[in-house]
């Protein structure tokens, strides 16, 4: 996949990012289907929004311009232009062209947007932002799970928890099991609305356990965290559950820190 090259934002910038956008074409294997080649367009023009090289205001280049930088036909490119606009990253209007919006009208919570984000080099406040989401919710989701958990939840959870185990978060089976395990947190709350954010979660659990290791494998241990967490809600202690996760979620957010750094 092709990574933005980090550029800050600007007029200046813009024109770099042209020449950027030339000099890395959408790679011959996302060329097999038309869903494909619009998705890798989408994750190209997505990640380099969410890092940063196009900021809000920024005017993305033309049709013509972008399909003729990236090497992909007209109608690839508007279609992944059609597909940054429905979540809100980016509007195009006549003669004014295709902008990137404000931050505040961006579906942070996309999953796709979720994975763009950490498949660059992240801004610190969108990374900030997302883990006081999650400390706002998963903590307090946690604490409702022990109190309603049923006996499917629970093997659920202890499923997650000992394929995690198994496979270990370096390999992509232990990182799906992480996301099982939040998931299932979440599911067992019974709330609709906490069950609806599992994929957005799940998917930011996942992307930043994967930013975490590029360059370095994890600095400690997370197998014992979600035991505790596990265990709270098997005995179904809400205080012990929610203070579990919590912990769970500011160690997190200290390692992807550090990797930033």
């Amino acid at each position: 996949m092709i990574h933005p090259d980090g550029e800050p934002s600007g007029a200046p910038a813009r024109a770099r990012a042209r020449g950027n956008e030339a000099d890395h074409p959408v790679e011959p294997e996302a060329r097999g289907s038309g869903r494909r080649l619009r998705g890798a367009i989408a994750y190209r023009l997505g990640t380099a929004i969410l890092s940063g090289e196009h900021g809000p205001g920024d005017v993305l280049p033309s049709e013509t311009e972008g399909s003729d930088a990236l090497r992909v036909s007209r109608t690839a490119y508007r279609e992944a232009i059609r597909t940054l606009a429905a979540k809100g990253l980016i509007e195009s209007r006549p003669r004014l062209g295709t902008t990137v919006l404000p931050r505040h009208r961006w579906n942070m919570l996309d999953p796709d947007v979720l994975v763009w984000t950490f498949s660059g080099e992240p801004d610190m406040t969108i990374v900030r932002n997302l883990f006081e989401l999650r400390a706002m919710v998963e903590p307090q989701a946690a604490a409702i799970a022990a109190e309603r958990r049923s006996r499917a939840d629970i093997k659920a959870i202890r499923g997650a928890l000992a394929a995690m185990a198994r496979h270990g978060l370096d390999h992509a089976a232990g990182q799906a099991a992480d996301c099982a395990f939040h998931d299932a947190i979440l599911r067992a709350t019974g709330n609709d609305y906490l069950t609806v954010l599992s994929s957005s979660i799940g998917t930011a659990v996942t992307m930043t356990t994967q930013f975490k290791q590029r360059s370095r494998a994890l600095p400690r241990d997370p197998i014992p965290g979600h035991r505790r967490v596990f265990d709270a809600i098997v005995a179904q202690d809400p205080v012990a559950a929610a203070a579990a996760m919590r912990v769970l979620v500011d160690q997190a957010l200290e390692d992807t820190r550090q990797a930033m750094e």
